[in-house]
């Protein structure tokens, strides 16, 4: 606003300068040395408010200027702020620890899968397949039923009536 002004009055001095040389022209032609002189002694300390009126237009730009990259930096400030304040509650969830235990935990979860996968894919180490076999050997134990033995002696003689004595030996068979 006040470089508008200034603008203003600018313009009006200008105008008024134009006016008194014309008017010192002609009090001139009348023979009025004198007021002529007077009125150009005017005219210049015109001049020199109007140079005056130029830098304080010229110093309220820069100020202007000044302050709308001040606003802007202000704006850059109050950004990383808000941004500074943002991780700093983010680090407050998500502590050191945390993320070390999260780590921890997702290592032991891919070795976990690898050795799941070590198994489904065959690469037993020699270790692994005998304790498999201890394991399918103690099950099978577990699951085996076995016939109930005799409490009674066997007979110690084998009886003599048997139907397979009658029959005639293989080696004769094939030779008729």
């Amino acid at each position: 606003q006040q470089r508008d002004k200034l603008r203003q009055y600018q313009r009006r001095l200008s105008l008024g300068l134009e006016r008194e040389r014309a008017l010192a022209r002609q009090l001139l032609r009348d023979g009025k040395k004198e007021k002529a002189l007077l009125l150009l002694k005017k005219k210049r300390y015109q001049e020199q408010l109007l140079d005056k009126t130029e830098n304080q237009i010229s110093n309220l730009e820069r100020m202007v200027q000044d302050i709308e990259f001040t606003q802007i930096e202000m704006k850059v400030i109050e950004g990383l702020k808000i941004g500074n304040e943002c991780l700093n509650k983010m680090h407050q969830v998500m502590s050191i620890e945390e993320v070390e235990r999260i780590i921890g935990e997702t290592q032991d979860a891919v070795e976990y899968q690898r050795q799941i996968d070590e198994l489904l894919a065959g690469s037993l180490t020699e270790e692994d397949e005998d304790a498999i076999l201890e394991e399918l050997n103690a099950i099978t134990q577990e699951q085996l039923e076995l016939p109930e033995v005799p409490s009674e002696p066997l007979p110690e003689t084998i009886p003599e009536a048997s139907p397979i004595k009658n029959r005639p030996k293989p080696e004769l068979v094939a030779a008729s």
